[in-house]
């Protein structure tokens, strides 16, 4: 997992106990702290995300339903209540969970593939090419795991209108039996290509934004240490808060940029009415339909607010997740 000097790892060869935990052990913290981070993430940034659906997911055959961000959270409260906002959240938290741990765990992964491969030995710190590398490992693979979860989610968040009925809000079950019914397990991973593209080239950026700001703040640090042994302590010590706050939140901020375009054209795909006469599109079709219809400015629509709401979202997973790590180890 790309961390902050609560895992330092990434930093210097050490543990936080002083100790080697087992593989096995390892594992489970990744996962149980990994879990617990996304649960929290995913509260703070839902509403944002439903209203980034929301405008994403506007269909390209007829006027703009939302002028903007600020509109669709006002059209969305004084339909639904403030609580509508937080509309079809289970899934998405079970699907945070899952997509922080797996991400924090294949990231490990990544780092045991560097290993074996000879690129940097056990007793030297990984480079930042090293740790790029890891975080697109972990979302390549992460992304298979993401994406029915995310299509269930998109699906609840924005219903569909069926041959021009009026839709109704479904439940997460009633999605789950209506994809199953009409296009069986492989309807599960409709969005596969968007999801592959934006975890596997954003996670870089998020694992590999965040290793590098906190490198940048170790070394500005060390700069105001005013002797070797304030520097050797600085270098076993946590960041303080801020610090890591600003290291998350650019993490954060990357991911969700970077690769938006992508995210924009899996959410189309993810909300196409399921059972309808229309075929599914393809993510090429998809992105085609988007072009013609919108332009360049299409495949960004709800980028800012993304952004915006993915910078304390994340500060707040790396933060969980590292101080678990430092200060209640397995």
């Amino acid at each position: 997992m790309a961390a902050t000097k609560a895992d330092p790892v990434a930093i210097i060869p050490s543990r936080f106990t002083g100790k080697e935990k087992s593989a096995a052990m390892e594992v489970i913290e990744d996962l149980t702290y990994g879990s617990t981070a996304g649960i929290v993430g995913k509260y703070i940034e839902y509403p944002f995300d439903t209203v980034k659906v929301r405008l994403q997911s506007q269909p390209d055959h007829l006027p703009l339903r939302y002028t903007g961000p600020l509109d669709c959270f006002r059209q969305s409260i004084k339909a639904d209540g403030f609580l509508g906002l937080y509309r079809g959240i289970s899934a998405p938290l079970f699907g945070a969970a899952a997509e922080t741990s797996s991400l924090f765990l294949f990231e490990r992964l990544g780092r045991e593939t560097v290993y074996a491969s000879g690129y940097c030995s056990r007793d030297r710190v990984l480079p930042l090419s090293a740790l790029w590398f890891t975080g697109a490992f972990a979302g390549a693979f992460t992304s298979v795991v993401l994406t029915p979860i995310e299509l269930v989610k998109c699906k609840v968040q924005v219903p569909a209108s069926v041959d021009g009925m009026v839709p109704k809000v479904p439940s997460v079950m009633s999605v789950i039996r209506d994809v199953y019914k009409y296009e069986g397990i492989r309807g599960f991973w409709h969005g596969q290509m968007g999801t592959f593209l934006r975890e596997s080239g954003g996670c870089a950026a998020w694992f590999g934004s965040k290793e590098t700001v906190t490198k940048m703040f170790y070394l500005l640090n060390e700069r105001s240490a005013t002797s070797q042994l304030e520097k050797d302590a600085l270098a076993t010590e946590a960041l303080p808060l801020w610090q890591q706050a600003v290291a998350g939140a650019s993490a954060g901020m990357s991911y969700n940029f970077l690769f938006f375009p992508a995210d924009t054209v899996k959410s189309r795909m993810q909300t196409s009415p399921v059972g309808g006469t229309k075929q599914n599109r393809s993510f090429i079709q998809e992105g085609k339909a988007l072009w013609n219809q919108h332009g360049l400015r299409g495949f960004y629509r709800g980028c800012g607010i993304t952004v915006l709401r993915s910078a304390p979202s994340s500060a707040f997973i790396f933060m969980v997740f590292d101080g678990l790590k430092r200060y209640l180890p397995l």
